[in-house]
């Protein structure tokens, strides 16, 4: 008997990976890998040809039973009615719609607290009452990484791009979409054809989570919301198409066969997938009282609860994840890349950089390094920039750098980790993911920082 083999993709900020699995036994059959364009700003076609490539070096999909799509969360993809892509997507590390985020959280913000008591839990401050609000209303507050922040700034600053809108979705989104033979149509498209091409767009509850247009408790689009930040009504943006937000077990869709399942009897389904944190839990079986602290591009501490965790400080975005629970997570725009500008500080390879690491002492010598490169998210410094302090002559060495390097990546996601557990999360178990985890030095110096 033929075994069956699934197919897992992931399109992150960096690449496209696609792995061909065994289903029964889990192992991976094939593997490909393809990288993106770097920036903030990117053209979603990239997407599509590293797709492509991927799976061309993973020996193709034609005998792949079913497949899912992973990636990046909040970055904004933009379609006209022939489903076009408007402009390049932003993504979630571009800040440029910090602004954009403080001006919405000051609308909700404006009115009093409620007469009948129902809002006495809020702040009487109006932009902690704005952020408060934004909670209650999708889980989290703003900050320049999610989706309708970015879809503000496009209004704002590109309004014949924001009247083309004829649908809104995310990468992961996007892609699936793609691999089940949507995308562009011609100027021939007749309504009908156009209406069933944009229609046919699907997401899940995690991913839909990080746009701040969804309720992930309601299981339905705050289209409110999304209007104000078009700054526009609900029913001139009623037409605007959002996927199909699709329940854990169910499928969006089936793959062209040009693409994928071409020699599989019934063709190969396309499984809703999810925003990279919630199938990264999924993965790793998490359960309540888990915490992953994921290394990649970005830094994120996450956990499981099998209720909605609604943050009133406004710190910890409240996410679903993709089972049907939530997924709380405080996440930091600089991850990874933190020790990579310590090895491109220091004309090290990671090897190099754990041993000069592990020669300093806790506390490199005094020197502190404040890892902000790209702003931060976590806390919310859009415009903050990175800083090496306490530098004398005397603990001005490599070692110290170094070690002050990894300390700081680490001592930013034990924030993190704090603040998830302000939530009343009781930490059983820290499992270290992502590319970061691969560094000696994070894996050593993991267990005293992060406890």
């Amino acid at each position: 008997m033929s075994r069956v083999l699934v197919a897992g993709v992931d399109t992150s900020t960096q690449s496209t990976k696609v792995r061909v699995t065994d289903a029964a036994t889990g192992e991976m059959v094939r593997f490909g890998q393809a990288k993106h364009p770097d920036g903030t700003s990117v053209n979603p076609e990239a997407w599509w040809q590293a797709f492509q490539e991927a799976a061309e070096q993973a020996g193709g999909l034609d005998d792949v039973a079913a497949l899912a799509v992973g990636g990046q969360q909040h970055g904004m993809v933009l379609l006209d009615d022939h489903g076009r892509v408007i402009r390049d997507a932003l993504l979630w590390n571009d800040t440029r719609s910090a602004t954009n985020a403080d001006v919405l959280i000051a609308r909700l913000g404006e009115a009093e607290k409620a007469a009948d008591g129902s809002e006495d839990d809020l702040s009487d401050d109006p932009t902690m009452r704005g952020r408060q609000r934004w909670v209650k209303a999708v889980g989290s507050s703003l900050v320049a990484s999610l989706t309708i922040t970015k879809v503000a700034w496009v209004a704002a600053n590109e309004p014949e791009n924001a009247e083309r809108i004829a649908a809104i979705c995310l990468p992961h989104d996007w892609l699936s979409w793609r691999i089940a033979g949507h995308g562009p149509m011609g100027e021939d498209a007749t309504a009908e054809e156009l209406k069933a091409n944009l229609d046919a767009l699907f997401t899940d509850r995690s991913d839909a989570s990080g746009t701040a247009y969804f309720d992930a408790t309601a299981n339905e689009y705050r289209r409110d919301l999304l209007a104000m930040a078009l700054g526009r009504s609900e029913e001139e943006t009623a037409d605007i198409v959002l996927p199909r937000v699709l329940g854990p077990t169910e499928t969006g869709d089936v793959a062209d066969p040009a693409i994928a399942g071409k020699d599989v009897e019934g063709g190969c389904p396309i499984g809703p997938g999810g925003g990279d944190n919630a199938m990264a839990s999924l993965g790793l079986s998490m359960g309540v009282g888990d915490v992953s602290i994921s290394l990649g591009t970005s830094g994120v501490a996450a956990a499981i609860s099998p209720i909605p965790a609604y943050d009133m400080t406004a710190s910890v975005t409240g996410f679903a994840d993709c089972t049907g629970h939530w997924l709380p997570l405080a996440c930091t725009i600089n991850g990874s890349r933190i020790s990579d500008a310590g090895r491109a500080a220091l004309g090290v390879d990671y090897d190099e950089l754990a041993e000069l690491a592990a020669a300093s002492e806790p506390g490199a010598g005094g020197i502190t390094l404040v890892p902000y490169f790209d702003g931060e998210r976590t806390p919310n410094r859009p415009d903050a920039t990175a800083a090496l302090y306490g530098m004398t002559l005397a603990n001005t060495k490599r070692e110290n750098i170094a070690r002050a390097f990894v300390e700081g990546l680490l001592c930013s996601q034990r924030d993190c980790l704090e603040l998830v557990k302000g939530l009343g999360v009781d930490v059983k178990r820290i499992l270290l993911i992502g590319g970061g985890a691969k560094s000696l030095a994070i894996r050593t110096l993991a267990p005293c920082i992060l406890g």
